[in-house]
């Protein structure tokens, strides 16, 4: 008895042509990715140097107009099946780029991530979403990023930068000790708050003393980001209870974020042994955007406001 011949239909005849093409097509999209990835680095480090030799890496620029050009690229990429993930994950290749290429230190790396991450993602679904729609759709969706990519680009294009702080705190000593204090040499002693540890320069040396005018106080720093450099503060005026010191000069990596302008103390009784102090900071902002930046700077110097008290303001027991 014979065996009867199997039937094959069309289909099956071309399964073997069907998978061979899958797999040259798998194989080309792989390599256009790879290209594409390449490419968008490519893009990105060029102008990260671009940014760096005009020196606006403290502007918009830097930490809003980088992250949308990447997310755009990499959203736009053959393969892209999640535009959020590959985003995020080219932010995190752009942020190594700049630590190893135009080395960048802790601080920075911190400081930029999240708005880069806030940046790219968002970037990446709004391309998503209005990629099926047309260029035209496309290019509204991502107007507001490359508005939002120029501020602090030139002076018309900033937001205010003048900032002021203001801490008090209640000191266990009399308003004579604690004007004695203030007009000694400085002394730090306390250990900075955690914040002011994460990669910041940090005083290691101070000089100067007394409240009359024209008195300077020269606090230098070191470790952390930068070369080390000075910051000189003078008496610029003294009151009853109050004093204020103006910024002179400062050399130090602080002067790359933000510009130092007063610092105003004032001191009051509470009771027999009590003395509240007043320590309030003015400076002027170098980060942008404004919406970032404006509450990390205040944060910092609020810290360093009370370090002050504790350190410059209060008698050791």
């Amino acid at each position: 008895m014979s065996t009867p011949p199997v039937l094959r239909g069309p289909q099956s005849d071309l399964r073997p042509g069907l998978s061979e093409h899958a797999s040259e097509t798998a194989a080309r999209r792989k390599k256009l990715n790879l290209i594409a990835w390449i490419l968008a680095l490519a893009i990105v480090s060029l102008l990260l140097r671009l940014v760096y030799y005009t020196h606006n890496e403290i502007t918009s620029l830097m930490f809003v107009g980088i992250p949308t050009v990447l997310a755009v690229l990499l959203a736009l990429t053959p393969s892209a099946k999640s535009s959020v993930g590959i985003a995020a994950r080219g932010v995190t290749i752009g942020l190594l780029i700049s630590a190893i290429l135009f080395g960048e230190g802790l601080v920075c790396v911190l400081m930029a991530a999240p708005i880069a991450y806030v940046i790219a993602i968002s970037v990446a679904l709004a391309v998503s979403k209005s990629r099926p729609k047309g260029p035209a759709a496309m290019g509204l969706a991502l107007l507001p990023f490359v508005c939002m990519s120029f501020e602090g680009v030139s002076h018309r294009l900033s937001l205010p930068r003048e900032q002021t702080v203001h801490v008090e705190r209640v000191v266990a000593a009399r308003p004579e000790e604690v004007e004695a204090v203030l007009a000694g040499p400085m002394n730090f002693h306390t250990r900075l708050p955690v914040f002011l540890r994460l990669g910041f320069p940090r005083p290691v040396a101070a000089r100067g003393a007394g409240l009359e005018r024209g008195a300077t106080r020269t606090i230098h720093f070191a470790g952390g980001e930068g070369h080390p450099g000075d910051l000189t503060m003078q008496v610029e005026s003294r009151d009853s209870g109050a004093v204020v010191f103006h910024a002179v000069e400062d050399r130090s990596k602080i002067a790359h974020w933000l510009t130092w302008r007063t610092a105003e103390v004032r001191w009051r009784v509470v009771d027999a042994n009590h003395t509240a102090v007043t320590w309030t900071l003015h400076y002027r902002r170098g980060l942008d955007p404004a919406w970032y930046f404006v509450p990390w700077e205040q944060y910092g110097a609020r810290r360093a406001a009370g370090y002050l008290i504790d350190n410059l303001a209060t008698p050791q027991r």
